[in-house]
């Protein structure tokens, strides 16, 4: 029998600070919810503000080699230098984040437990960095090497020849992906669940050879076999386990068959054997 998770807990099994900073966190939830969300908006800002610089300076630059040019000039000089600043954000963004994520020494474990506890808080701040990217500039440079090398230096393990079209993915240090992977676009993969008022951090397996049709949802404790497929708009629910080479689809996601491309070949063989009767 499991031992039994205390979600009413107000007490800390860890020690030291960290022990402290948790007593704290779930003894004054709101407050502390609300408190630690000021320094997170502030390394926000450090990290926007830092990764605007490039683009502000190329600014001031064609600004100045403008300043005594027509209007329409000028104007050029200024679009150009604002469109070529936001892609100098970006650019710098998918470098910085992974560098802060390193230094805050966040990697996650596959975990359960209440939502107030030290484990949550690494694993919001973890997404949290990685959100930063998704929703300001990620979908600009998917798919494309830029993307996998993000996700890599956030931690996941993606093997060689591996595509991925979706930005929908959290908690990447707990992803891995084998080679020659197919993530269709829109698919969302989240390496976590929320059950019965416990957050569940567990990791997701994706075999080489797989196809994750458009639009599908794969998430947190999921493993998914060498050349299995998921039909488009499918979700695969927490902890599956798809065997190797087999055809799974649906809300939610069951076994149809052998693969696809087995399917079709048994079809055409089908459609041989009636018209040669």
């Amino acid at each position: 029998m499991k031992n039994q998770i205390d979600l009413d807990t107000k007490t800390s099994d860890h020690r030291g600070l960290s022990g402290i900073f948790e007593w704290t966190l779930r003894n004054f939830k709101v407050a502390m919810h609300l408190i630690m969300l000021m320094p997170l908006y502030a390394l926000g800002a450090v990290v926007i503000g830092t990764c605007l610089v490039p683009g502000i300076s190329l600014f001031q630059k064609i600004s100045e080699l403008t300043a005594n040019q027509t209007a329409i000039v000028q104007y050029f000089g200024h679009g150009f230098s604002i469109a070529a600043g936001y892609f100098l954000y970006g650019f710098s963004l998918i470098f910085v984040i992974p560098c802060i994520n390193f230094l805050l020494r966040i990697r996650l474990k596959e975990w359960r437990g209440p939502y107030y506890s030290l484990e949550s808080f690494k694993w919001y701040i973890h997404n949290g960095l990685t959100y930063l990217v998704r929703f300001t500039f990620l979908e600009f440079i998917t798919p494309t090497p830029f993307s996998l090398y993000f996700y890599q230096m956030m931690g996941m393990k993606i093997g060689k020849g591996t595509i991925i079209n979706s930005t929908w993915i959290s908690d990447p240090s707990l992803i891995e992906m084998g080679k020659k992977v197919t993530i269709g676009g829109s698919v969302t993969i989240v390496a976590h669940y929320g059950q019965g008022g416990m957050l569940i951090i567990a990791p997701v397996k994706i075999g080489d050879e797989c196809t994750i049709g458009i639009k599908s949802t794969i998430m947190g404790g999921s493993v998914i076999g060498e050349r299995a497929k998921v039909l488009p708009h499918s979700v695969v629910m927490p902890k599956t386990i798809i065997p190797a080479g087999e055809l799974w689809g649906g809300v939610p996601a069951r076994k149809i068959g052998a693969s696809l491309s087995e399917s079709v070949v048994e079809n055409n063989t089908l459609s041989v054997a009636k018209k040669s009767s």
